[in-house]
């Protein structure tokens, strides 16, 4: 199927009502707030010194993963660079492993050896958190090569960048996908600055989801700061991947309130421009307001949630700093060695 046509300017039209319901909506409330409270505690350790190297946080893009978790079933996988956290937090990989692992300690996913950018979990079917730009993607096709091969009616999902969607090994991905309609869904992450320059600077068709026109990948713009809609893209695109109909391209259109990383000042874009989107198209402000609008709770019940993920995290904080360092014998282990 070609890719849909539809121009971004069908995003000033006004929305329909997304059909949900108290205990749903609830749900997504505290998990997105999970992720938001986690990022700003893992950003006050890296300023503090706690957590070295890269970390690169989620925070304003929340509704992305959160709506497309509400769409996988068992067994489904998930595949991601490193802007992770969210990711792997929305599949239920516990906030003192994860931070735990930000921290380089011996209690973490990668046993401290990984850090922010390369965490995994086969039980939780996430395979990484990867730092080279767009090398998941080829990996999330070859999950669903393995699905395919097996039969077990699992679809992967490959995020990725706008500033990754660049990338060569990511059209080869396409290319292969469709030729042997892959169950795969491809999720674009466009949050408009990749590392510090902005879509229409860097790419000639700033369409993102026509991407895969030539390849005959179907392609979809989101919304990607209304968790709701997200979750209604996701559910045909991985809908259309399980069927044995191939691919599907998904444009989330979102927003990081951050830099690139914690060591980006981003002056590449003005502090009006991210107020502006903090106070009209917060997702997690959007949640907000229609729970207090259809009345499923009051604000003491949603400022008692957010105390309880506060209290979640900094356990988590707590447990990471008090947590051992790998023993440096950790250093040979995990490591394939090629036999003379």
């Amino acid at each position: 199927m070609a890719a849909k046509t539809t121009k971004k300017t069908t995003r000033k039209t006004k929305p329909a009502v997304l059909k949900t319901d108290q205990d749903e909506l609830l749900g997504y409330y505290r998990d997105m707030l999970l992720i938001r409270r986690f990022e700003e505690r893992a950003g006050q350790l890296y300023g503090m010194g706690h957590i070295a190297g890269f970390c690169h946080l989620y925070i304003g893009q929340e509704a992305v993963v959160t709506g497309c978790k509400a769409a996988m079933q068992d067994g489904d996988q998930m595949i991601t660079g490193y802007r992770d956290h969210g990711h792997m937090l929305a599949l239920d990989m516990t906030p003192k492993g994860v931070m735990a692992e930000l921290t380089g300690r011996a209690t973490g996913y990668s046993k401290g050896k990984g850090g922010s950018m390369h965490m995994f979990s086969t039980e939780k079917k996430f395979y990484g958190g990867h730092g080279i730009v767009g090398a998941q993607v080829p990996i999330g096709a070859g999950l669903a090569f393995a699905n395919q091969y097996l039969d077990n009616k699992a679809v992967s999902l490959a995020f990725f960048g706008d500033g990754a969607s660049n990338q060569g090994q990511v059209y080869e991905a396409f290319n292969m996908a469709k030729l042997w309609d892959l169950p795969v869904v491809f999720v674009i992450e466009n949050n408009q600055y990749a590392m510090g320059t902005s879509v229409k600077r860097a790419s000639a068709e700033t369409e993102l989801f026509k991407r895969g026109i030539s390849f005959e990948i179907e392609g979809r713009l989101v919304n990607g700061m209304d968790v709701l809609a997200v979750r209604d893209a996701a559910q045909d695109a991985i809908d259309h991947a399980r069927a044995g109909k191939g691919p599907m391209i998904l444009e989330m259109e979102t927003y990081r309130y951050r830099g690139h990383s914690m060591s980006d000042p981003a002056k590449y874009r003005s502090r009006d421009e991210v107020t502006k989107t903090c106070d009209e198209s917060d997702p997690i402000e959007g949640v907000k307001k229609r729970i207090l609008s259809e009345g499923w709770a009051d604000e003491d019940a949603l400022k008692e949630i957010d105390k309880e993920i506060k209290a979640i995290v900094k356990e988590a904080a707590d447990f990471a700093i008090e947590s051992p360092e790998p023993d440096p014998s950790e250093l040979w282990t995990d490591v394939l060695i090629e036999a003379d």
